[in-house]
């Protein structure tokens, strides 16, 4: 399938900003057009100074050299005036622009990352989709800032000067504007030649960005296992493949200027030739010769900047086409249309026929058909591998089903509003993640409008408070990224404060007590027994111990149902439930 030019898709993108598109594009237009009158006045002025009387200004009853000096220069400050207000005026216009767009590009992009399915990141890097949301949409904004700008007026500066040429010598103008269909040929041929170089050099750029966000979160594995100048080496090769990839495309943008300067020395000279000829033979006059002479310089310039201008513009479309395309990712998941307000959630659960398979694998769940009472505490346990966490992914739609049918009190999940679905649910994970920020933020993310006595009576609940207390500054301490200051067990009580202060139907406890030591995870089992009562919870667990009050004790086996029970029925019937628990117990002893 062909894609579109990356402007184009740009320009659809940006249809909210049409207006002020075209209001900066006619400020650059008007700017160029006055910023091009001043060698107009100097050949007026010479015309007055060799024809006196006879010059063109006496047709308007200015008969004196005098009145027309007087005159050139009140127009000299009415131009300078309007090209200095109109200069202000794109370039507010532009950069706004820019700003504007960058803006919601990036808010766009990262609204619809947050809409991709976990596979999506499962199989992408980080860092490159960091270099997408900041590199390009940034390379995008820089552009719009000065490369837009700059190619109107390159080419108003064509248009104009073209036209101001036929108009004062047909003859000379056809020789000195000869270059440019050549000259906007190579610009052609270039930008060609540039869009695949500048578009691997997006594509080195995202490695290497994500291998830094990679080493840099990794940071404590790579001191334990004193791997740092392995790191320094993996970097050097990631930038060094950067870098050439930039020098590949330098190699060809830095051919253009002086290209274009022969081209544009061919129309300067025939300009100085044919035009002096034109004035010694009586055809031109020497004002008119002044104001070609003037024009072409005015030309040589900004077609000297192009190549800088095309460089930038390559890199902006390489980057735009990078950051449309993460857009244009189609999601996988979509919500449903059915409300079911929290409030109204009993939390009865049931697993019909149940089949998933993680891309390009075999089904790690197969005909799974079990059921989770509502206001019951259900258990699931098994070995490592049987499919336990990847019920807890399906129960919260962040993957999809291959067939069957996953219902909460009757409606099919995939017939409700993922918002609703996921608000009546509280996870807490064995994989804890906390934001960088303060103890209190962390808590009450999710539940902004907490008040101070629901943080502390969630932070006791889950034996959080006590420990809390003793931070240098309580709940307002910062807890570094991911949490880092502070110990797996504290990260997991405060993880299981939100999920208190969320309250929600249905809670669902994922190695809940993975990270915490036997003390901490007795009395963390005291706490929960309160705020499982009467609530739907979902216990994945490994340790047996935490489990064994549970109502219903679901044993799977490489996604497969084995056994059903309570802790007392499935060590009666003596199969995989009751070898796992002597193993643990035995372990224990």
């Amino acid at each position: 399938m062909h894609r579109p030019h990356p402007l184009r898709r740009l320009f659809g993108y940006a249809q909210a900003y049409r207006r002020r598109f075209w209001q900066a594009t006619v400020c650059s237009i008007l700017n160029k057009i006055f910023d091009l009158a001043p060698p107009l006045l100097i050949g007026m002025a010479v015309d007055v100074v060799v024809q006196q009387q006879d010059s063109w200004l006496t047709q308007f009853g200015l008969e004196s050299v005098r009145s027309q000096l007087v005159a050139i220069v009140l127009v000299s400050f009415v131009i300078w005036s309007l090209e200095s207000l109109f200069e202000y005026a794109y370039a507010r216009l532009w950069r706004n622009l820019a700003q504007h767009i960058q803006h919601d590009l990036r808010l766009d992009a990262y609204a619809h990352i947050q809409e991709l399915e976990l596979e999506y990141f499962e199989s992408r890097s980080t860092g490159r989709l960091m270099s997408i949301l900041n590199d390009d949409i940034n390379q995008l904004e820089r552009f719009l800032d000065y490369g837009a700008n700059e190619v109107l007026q390159v080419s108003a500066t064509v248009v104009i000067i073209g036209g101001i040429f036929f108009y004062l010598a047909p003859g000379v103008a056809g020789l000195a504007m000869l270059p440019m269909p050549f000259i906007l040929w190579g610009a052609i041929a270039f930008q060609k030649l540039l869009a695949p170089r500048y578009a691997d050099v997006r594509e080195k750029a995202s490695l290497l960005n994500s291998r830094l966000s990679n080493n840099l979160g990794g940071i404590m594995t790579i001191k334990s296992f004193t791997t740092e100048a392995y790191e320094i080496e993996r970097i050097r090769r990631e930038s060094d493949g950067y870098s050439k990839s930039n020098q590949h495309a330098i190699a060809l943008s830095s051919a253009f200027v002086p290209l274009i300067r022969i081209l544009i020395l061919l129309g300067f000279t025939a300009t100085l030739f044919f035009g002096g000829l034109a004035v010694v033979n009586g055809n031109l006059s020497v004002g008119n010769y002044s104001v070609m002479v003037y024009l072409i310089q005015r030309l040589l310039w900004p077609l000297t900047r192009l190549g800088e201008t095309l460089d930038q513009y390559q890199r902006a479309m390489a980057s735009t086409n990078r950051v449309l395309d993460l857009l244009d990712t189609p999601l996988a998941i979509h919500s449903g249309r059915t409300p079911l307000p929290t409030n109204r959630v009993q939390g009865d659960i049931w697993l019909k026929d149940v089949t998933f398979a993680y891309r390009d694998r075999t089904p790690i769940i197969e005909n799974l058909t079990l059921h989770m009472p509502a206001g019951k505490t259900t258990a699931i346990v098994g070995s490592t591998g049987s499919g336990k966490s990847t019920l807890v992914k399906l129960l919260l739609r962040l993957y999809e089903i291959e067939s069957g049918e996953i219902t909460l009190d009757g409606h099919d999940i995939r017939d409700l509003q993922q918002r609703d679905l996921r608000k009546a649910m509280g996870l807490v994970s064995q994989d804890v993640f906390l934001f960088h920020g303060t103890v209190w933020e962390n808590i009450t993310y999710g539940t902004p409008d907490a008040t101070f006595r629901e943080v502390v009576e969630a932070a006791k609940i889950a034996e959080a408070h006590d420990f809390i207390e003793q931070l240098p500054q309580g709940y307002d301490t910062i807890v570094g990224e991911r949490g880092q200051k502070l110990s797996g067990g504290q990260r997991q009580r405060i993880a299981i404060a939100r999920a208190v202060l969320k309250n929600p139907p249905i809670l669902i406890l994922d190695e809940a007590t993975s990270a915490v030591d036997n003390e901490t995870e007795a009395a963390i089992q005291h706490s929960l027994e309160r705020i499982t009562q009467n609530r739907t919870t979902v216990a994945i667990a490994h340790r047996l111990s935490t489990i064994r009050n549970a109502h219903c004790i679901y044993v799977m086996e490489q996604g497969q149902l084995v056994e059903r029970g309570t802790h007392e029925e499935l060590l009666e019937r003596d199969g995989l439930y009751a070898s796992l628990w002597r193993v643990q117990m035995g372990m224990r002893g």
